[in-house]
C-alpha cells in the first residue's frame, strides 16, 4: 500500500492521555513499532500508524489532513473549534473514550462568597482557554477581561495579574494549594476520538469504520461483567427482575435436572456484593462474575 493509504492517528506524545490511549488501541488489536526519533509509531499487522505530538497540535493536524483521526481532550478540541478552526474544515467528536476525565472550571479566591457568574463582571480571569471562557461569559451576559496565559494559570491571582482563573481541575488539590476554590464548571472533559465531519471516501474510510466497531466493542465491555448462575424455573422471573441492565439473558437446561436452568447474563457495569446477595435470596445459586475481554456485536 502507498504510505498515505495508511490510516494515521495523532495522539499525545507524553502526558496523562498517552498510556491509556495506547492501551485502548492495543485492546483494539493494534500494535506499533516506534521510530528512533520517538515521533512516529508504525502499525504492525494493520495499516494504522501513530503520530506523537503535543495535544494542542492534534486538531490542527486533522484539519490540515496530515492525520485522519486524533485522540485528544474534549477541552482541546472545543477550544480549537472556537479559536483555531475557523478557516479549516469542521471537526467532529466521534467517540468519548472514558479516560482522562477532568473539568474546565472557574476558580475564585477561597474568601470570596461566590454565588453566580454575575460576580465576575469587570473582573480579570486568567486562562489557557480564552475561546471556551469567552463563550461561557457571553452566554451569561458577563463582561469580564480574559487574560490568556500559556501555563501556571493558578498562580495568577497571587501575582496580582488576575482576580480569578479558568483552568482544568481533577482533584482540586492545586487550587487549594493556591488558596482558590472551584466555583463554576464550564465543561466536563475526557479523552475523545476526533476526526473530520465525513469519512474519507477511500480505503481509509473503511479502516476508520472497522476501528470504530472495535472501539465500540472495547468501550462497551470495559466495565461489563458476565454473570453465570443456576436457578429453578419457579424462581426464574424473580431472579431476572434483579439482574443489572443488559441484553436478555441466555438460558440453558441443566443435564439430569429438568427443573433447573443455567443463566448467562451480560451486565452493563459492575455487579456488587449486595446485588449478588439479593439475587441469591431470589433463588439463584452457584453464581460467578467474570470479566469480559472482547465483544463483537
Amino acid at each position: 500500500m502507498k504510505p498515505r493509504d495508511r490510516l494515521r492517528i495523532a495522539m499525545q506524545k507524553s502526558g496523562r492521555l498517552t498510556e491509556p490511549a495506547l492501551e485502548l488501541l492495543n485492546r483494539c488489536g493494534l500494535t506499533f513499532r516506534q521510530s528512533r526519533d520517538k515521533l512516529f509509531c508504525f502499525g504492525e499487522g494493520e495499516p494504522v500508524d501513530l503520530l506523537l505530538v503535543r495535544d494542542d497540535d492534534i486538531p490542527g493536524l486533522i484539519a490540515q489532513g496530515v492525520c485522519d483521526l486524533g485522540i485528544v481532550g474534549r477541552n482541546v478540541l472545543n477550544e480549537y473549534r472556537l479559536t483555531g478552526g475557523l478557516a479549516g474544515p469542521a471537526l467532529a467528536e466521534w467517540r468519548p473514550l472514558g479516560f482522562g476525565r477532568c473539568r474546565l472550571s472557574v476558580a475564585v479566591p477561597q474568601e470570596l462568597d461566590y454565588r453566580d457568574a454575575s460576580q465576575l463582571q469587570g473582573q480579570r480571569i486568567a486562562t489557557s482557554y480564552p475561546g471556551l471562557l469567552g463563550e461561557w461569559l457571553r452566554e451569561r451576559g458577563v463582561d469580564a477581561s480574559v487574560v490568556t496565559l500559556a501555563g501556571s494559570v493558578e498562580i495568577a491571582p497571587r501575582l496580582g495579574t488576575a482576580d480569578a482563573i479558568c483552568d482544568l481541575v481533577q482533584s482540586g488539590g492545586t487550587l487549594v494549594a493556591n488558596q482558590l476554590r472551584e466555583a463554576d464548571v464550564l465543561l466536563e472533559s475526557e479523552a475523545v476520538l476526533a476526526g473530520p465531519q465525513a469519512l474519507p471516501s477511500d480505503e481509509r474510510g473503511d479502516m476508520i469504520e472497522l476501528l470504530l466497531k472495535r472501539l465500540d466493542g472495547v468501550i462497551q465491555v470495559r466495565e461489563s461483567r458476565l454473570l453465570l448462575l443456576q436457578t429453578s424455573r419457579g424462581a426464574l422471573d424473580a431472579v431476572i427482575r434483579l439482574l443489572p441492565g443488559g441484553p436478555q439473558p441466555t438460558l440453558l437446561p441443566v443435564a439430569g435436572q429438568p427443573d433447573q436452568l443455567m443463566l448467562q447474563a451480560l451486565c452493563a457495569g459492575e455487579v456488587s456484593w449486595r446485588q449478588l446477595e439479593e439475587i441469591k435470596k431470589a433463588g439463584a445459586r452457584e453464581m460467578f462474575v467474570l470479566p469480559v475481554e472482547k465483544m463483537l456485536a
